[in-house]
């Protein structure tokens, strides 16, 4: 089963160029997550499934906790932690992107394909 965000917009304090340690900027986050399948589903009971809600809002936290300079030093971050807090997950497909970084595209970014043994 897989579980998938698309352009989740948040506003990061990242980068490592001048403009960007004075401030906030837009990224984008695209995350699929390879989880196990729950053996019963209860479809009244959010709890016999991974709550979606808590992967985003583990994804916003990480990145405006505090500044990060690097792409890849917030996507390792999250991955660790949503490893770390969820073990039904077994593969993260993790994308973040800059959409205003360049004016000729319509975002630069970096991608982390991992598994749970990389962590």
């Amino acid at each position: 089963m897989k579980i998938f965000f698309n352009k989740l917009k948040i506003d990061a304090k990242i980068g490592i160029l001048e403009h960007e340690l004075r401030a906030t900027q837009i990224i984008e986050v695209d995350v699929v997550l390879e989880i196990l399948t729950p053996s019963a589903v209860d479809d009244k009971n959010i709890k016999t499934v991974l709550d979606y809600r808590k992967i985003r809002d583990i994804i916003r936290e990480e990145s405006v906790r505090q500044h990060v300079h690097l792409v890849e030093t917030l996507l390792l971050t999250i991955s660790a932690r949503l490893y770390k807090e969820f073990d039904v997950i077994e593969a993260i497909d993790l994308k973040i992107g800059k959409p205003a970084a360049f004016s000729d595209s319509d975002a630069v970014g970096v991608q982390l394909i991992s598994t749970r043994s990389d962590f």
